[in-house]
């Protein structure tokens, strides 16, 4: 092979690789204050854009066994599946797994001692807080706020 088509076959695979990758990301929306205050109600705004947390207890999710969708409750993006949930014990929606791409974690220092907190990559919205004491097979569990998502029956399920 001479140098030319060595060249040709690098980029041919660099492009499709990058291509592949843009399949995977998540487009960014960005909205302004005054709208997210207006699609939202107080309690998701609070959560959702001020990073707080709805009671332990509290969320009718955690009552939810239809297969189906968990979504963000700010951008609609499908965060998790029915198949991904399981109970905790904790009070709030848990899930064992996430759709890749569609999460972004960062450290949270708001208790002194460091966790890791996630948002949706859509939106950024908060969501909740993951940690290391969930079951296999990942051994995680995103602990969610359930006013942060919006649960969507699959409809296949429901005929």
């Amino acid at each position: 092979m001479n140098r030319r088509g060595w060249i040709q076959r690098v980029a041919l695979v660099y492009f499709a690789m990058a291509s592949s990758a843009k399949l995977w990301a998540v487009e960014k929306i960005e909205r302004l204050d005054s709208e997210w205050r207006r699609l939202l109600t107080p309690e998701q705004y609070y959560i959702l854009r001020d990073e707080g947390t709805e009671p332990s207890g509290s969320s009718e999710l955690n009552q939810e066994h239809r297969q189906g969708e968990y979504r963000c409750a700010g951008c609609d993006l499908p965060l998790f599946t029915s198949a991904m949930k399981y109970e905790s014990g904790t009070g709030w929606p848990s899930f064992f797994d996430k759709i890749e791409g569609h999460l972004e974690t960062k450290r949270d220092f708001k208790l002194i001692w460091p966790r890791t907190e996630y948002h949706c990559a859509r939106c950024r919205g908060h969501q909740g807080h993951v940690f290391d004491d969930g079951p296999k097979p990942t051994g995680l569990r995103w602990c969610n706020n359930g006013l942060a998502l919006r649960f969507v029956p699959d409809s296949k399920a429901e005929s």
